[in-house]
């Protein structure tokens, strides 16, 4: 949970009074569908009326490929002037294969008016995996060779999206190179909520290493670990201008704050350092401090450390690194575990350093347990659980891992998904929601064939293939993609009453419980060595509706419901579960048929 603040809102009120600046034409938040030429005819006519048109708003309407032909005719006669294209949420409730084409066609007509961009907007479109190619063609083009702002929160990219994005920023700065004899100069790069991941993360810190004039890297919600940190922590110390940047919600952990906490000094005119929610533990907000301490920072106005589980003997070391910084405004510390002897270590060092207005709220900051051991041992369970909370990870970066090239500069036919036909063997070496959208023909009859061979095959594992199986496909109800996730509901529905009927016809059903069990994670099986390989958010939410089923054994639902208890009991070490709130959820619906 984050805290308010005011910084945020600032920065939000400054952006939207940006939007505004020059000459232009908005139409914001109409909430036209924009289908056929005829739609957009109001906004072409509203472009050529404008005659000095700077910047383009149509953020909140929906554009189809057909008024996008017809507004980029617009744009090639009237568009020349154009800096700002403020695009987004402009493809709500479009099917995947419109948004490219409305792209390419925006794009043509960039192209044909010669215009040279400096912000381009495009958050909140759904892209996703076919989507994110028409997006790639648009950036590597000329109106986006003078690009300084890219704006892509909330696209649902995807480890894929990543990689084509990084490719496309490359190719965009080569071809301007080669054209213009100038790089790209891109300065801010905006691109939370995108389940980016280690991967992702990776790529993309190319594009930054290549680049070295980001001065505003905001990358929230993107599920990257230490390895995808560490990435983004060398590419970006050579961006000698950076003031901005925002990690907040990746699970950075000690290892992480370290090696942020090593490049720190890179940046002098850093303004806002945003790592809260991101488990940094103790130990790192003790790097990162010592780091702060180490520099002035003469820019640094505000710094968010919140939710990070920093107890105690961080308190001081906090507090001491802010004595020097002249225009600290913020300093977000709550959801911790300082207690009330931190917390007064905390007031009390600032108050003499005459800090104390810039600390946020301490409301949600959590005591200490008591029965602390000494600060050796702390380190110890933290990198513990930093581990197992890594290995959590590697579970749910599968949705989203694809066949794309790693190498950003492949050739384009390299570093496109191939669109032939993927079998139900491929799909389960690779059980991603692209290789799962691929599956010809009818899904639910060959994921049901393919079950059914296993079945009569009575292999010495055969129930445990079943489940693992299952578990691969409902492991996809957690997509964000409507088109993924509807087909993966039906198929896991169709398996899960199909390996059911099977186990009660042949008294199976206690080997079933057992591996449904070890493989949600409640149970730990005969293989030490075995581990997860899908995402257990979905696989919780499949549950969540199938155990509601009448071929849902009453038996299965009380194991279920025992071993998920026992899962979510409070624990000492306080190692943060990711799929809790899964847990919850399908708790409730359990609760609730035995209420009934």
């Amino acid at each position: 949970m984050a805290s308010f603040d005011f910084n945020t809102l600032s920065s939000t009120l400054n952006e939207s009074s940006q939007k505004t600046e020059g000459t232009g034409v908005s139409f914001a938040g109409k909430s036209l569908k924009l289908n056929g030429e005829d739609d957009v005819k109001q906004v072409a006519d509203a472009i050529e009326k404008c005659g000095n048109m700077q910047f383009l708003d149509l953020e909140g309407n929906t554009l189809g490929p057909d008024a996008a032909e017809g507004l980029s005719k617009a744009i090639e006669k009237h568009g020349t002037n154009l800096k700002r294209a403020l695009w987004k949420d402009l493809f709500t409730g479009r099917m995947k294969d419109e948004i490219p084409v409305a792209l390419e066609h925006l794009g043509r007509g960039l192209c044909a008016a010669k215009t040279q961009l400096v912000e381009l907007d495009l958050s909140d479109n759904a892209f996703g995996p076919i989507g994110v190619k028409g997006l790639a063609s648009l950036l590597s083009s000329s109106p986006c060779y003078t690009l300084q702002q890219l704006r892509l929160n909330n696209n649902g990219l995807g480890i894929s999206g990543g990689k084509l994005l990084a490719k496309a920023l490359l190719d965009c700065n080569s071809n301007s190179l080669k054209e213009t004899g100038k790089p790209l100069a891109l300065k801010v790069f905006i691109a939370g909520r995108n389940r980016l991941e280690n991967e992702g993360a990776t790529v993309l810190s190319e594009v930054f290493k290549t680049l070295k004039t980001l001065e505003e890297v905001v990358m929230p919600q993107n599920g990257i670990y230490h390895v995808g940190i560490s990435a983004l922590a060398n590419s970006l110390s050579v961006n000698k201008g950076l003031r901005i940047l925002n990690l907040n919600d990746n699970t950075v952990g000690p290892r992480g704050a370290v090696e942020i906490a090593n490049i720190l000094h890179n940046f002098n005119c850093l303004e806002q350092l945003n790592l809260g929610d991101c488990l940094l533990k103790t130990r790192g907000a003790i790097a990162l401090a010592e780091a702060l301490k180490q520099g002035s920072y003469p820019s640094l106005t505000e710094i968010n450390l919140s939710f990070n589980e920093i107890k105690c003997r961080a308190a001081s070391v906090i507090a001491e690194a802010m004595s020097d910084k002249t225009q600290l405004a913020s300093l977000i510390l709550d959801g911790n575990i300082f207690g009330k002897l931190g917390r007064e270590e905390l007031v009390s060092i600032l108050k003499e350093n005459d800090k104390i207005q810039a600390l946020g709220s301490m409301d949600e900051d959590e005591e200490e347990d008591s029965d602390e051991e000494n600060s050796e041992n702390e380190d110890e369970e933290e990198e513990e659980e930093e581990e197992a909370t890594e290995n959590d990870e590697t579970k749910s970066e599968s949705e989203d891992y694809d066949t794309v090239e790693e190498n950003p500069n492949t050739s384009k036919n390299e570093n496109t998904t191939s669109l032939k036909g993927v079998s139900i063997q491929d799909f389960l070496k690779a059980p991603t929601g692209e290789n799962f959208l691929f599956i010809q023909n009818d899904k639910a009859q060959a994921f049901s064939d393919y079950l059914q061979g296993i079945l009569k095959a009575e292999t010495e594992d055969f129930i445990n293939e079943s489940v693992k199986l299952i578990m691969k496909v409902s492991a996809l109800y957690a997509s964000g993609y409507m088109d993924v996730r509807i087909p993966a509901e039906i198929v896991t529905d169709r398996l899960y009453k199909e390996l059911f009927e099977f186990v009660t016809k042949n008294n199976q059903l206690y080997s079933l419980n057992n591996s449904l069990l070890v493989n949600l994670g409640l149970l730990k099986g005969e293989d030490k060595k075995m581990r997860t390989d899908w995402n257990l958010e979905g696989c919780f939410k499949a549950l969540e509706k199938i155990c509601q089923k009448d071929f849902f054994t009453q038996q299965t639902r009380d194991s279920l419901k025992v071993f998920i208890e026992k899962s979510m009991k409070p624990s000492r070490t306080r190692v943060v579960d990711p799929y809790q709130e899964s847990k919850s959820s399908l708790k409730s619906a359990l609760d609730q048929i035995q209420s009934t």
